[in-house]
């Protein structure tokens, strides 16, 4: 599982350092949230839109590459169920560097989905964006394809995420402050079943004491560590 460390070396800034120039006035509660959608939509779309220009613009890092080689090499040596990789990240940068289909516990920058049928969309080049997108099935105005503060997790992705890690031998926490539940618990599951965690992260976090490994380290620096070892 990774978190916002991974993407941080890609020159992405965290979900509340996103709150730069023109919108540091706002707390990202005031931007990320159903009622701050409701009351004023456009301006919502405003801020998602810059921030879509901001993944676009970045690059997937060696951290991205390196679990992508690793997903592969896991996959045909084992099977399509011998890696899984969950993400907390809203960037796409994993999808880009090459790892295929990751859960995303939280949604993404990069789609949109519509108020009245839920359809999903990809969202037009970040270049030319205007938003609001229109939904391409019914015609109705979409929103940004994101769990906001006071909405649960896709409740599919988050059971895949812990079937994956109730079944692990073996699981990365990569990058991820380890405070914000579900997500934080699914190390749990892992250590329940006897399996080892490997936390890499340049802080010390509340799963550093109970992890089986911590690497006070960059995503990049933590994971080619682990692959030369």
């Amino acid at each position: 599982m990774t978190g916002a460390g991974i993407s941080a070396e890609s020159g992405i800034p965290t979900f509340r350092d996103a709150q730069t120039g023109h919108w540091a006035r706002f707390r990202p509660e005031d931007l990320a949230s159903p009622d701050a959608y409701q009351r004023d939509p456009e301006l919502v779309w405003e801020w998602y839109a810059d921030r879509y220009r901001d993944v676009m613009r970045a690059q997937p890092n060696r951290g991205h590459t390196l679990l992508a080689e690793l997903e592969a090499e896991k996959q045909a040596a084992f099977g399509p169920d011998a890696f899984t990789l969950v993400t907390q990240n809203v960037d796409g940068l994993h999808q880009r560097a090459g790892s295929a289909g990751p859960l995303e516990l939280h949604g993404t920058l990069l789609s949109a989905r519509c108020e009245t049928c839920g359809h999903v969309q990809p969202l037009p080049d970040a270049v030319t964006f205007a938003p609001p997108p229109v939904c391409e099935v019914c015609g109705h105005r979409m929103r940004p394809h994101i769990v906001w503060f006071g909405e649960f997790l896709p409740e599919d992705v988050l059971e895949a995420a812990d079937h994956a890690f109730a079944a692990a031998d073996v699981a990365l926490i990569i990058g991820t402050s380890s405070l914000v539940y579900p997500a934080a618990g699914l190390a749990d599951r892992t250590l329940a079943r006897g399996g080892l965690v490997f936390e890499i992260n340049p802080d010390e976090t509340p799963l550093t004491r109970r992890a089986s490994f911590s690497l006070r380290a960059t995503a990049s620096e933590g994971l080619t560590h682990l692959r030369e070892a």
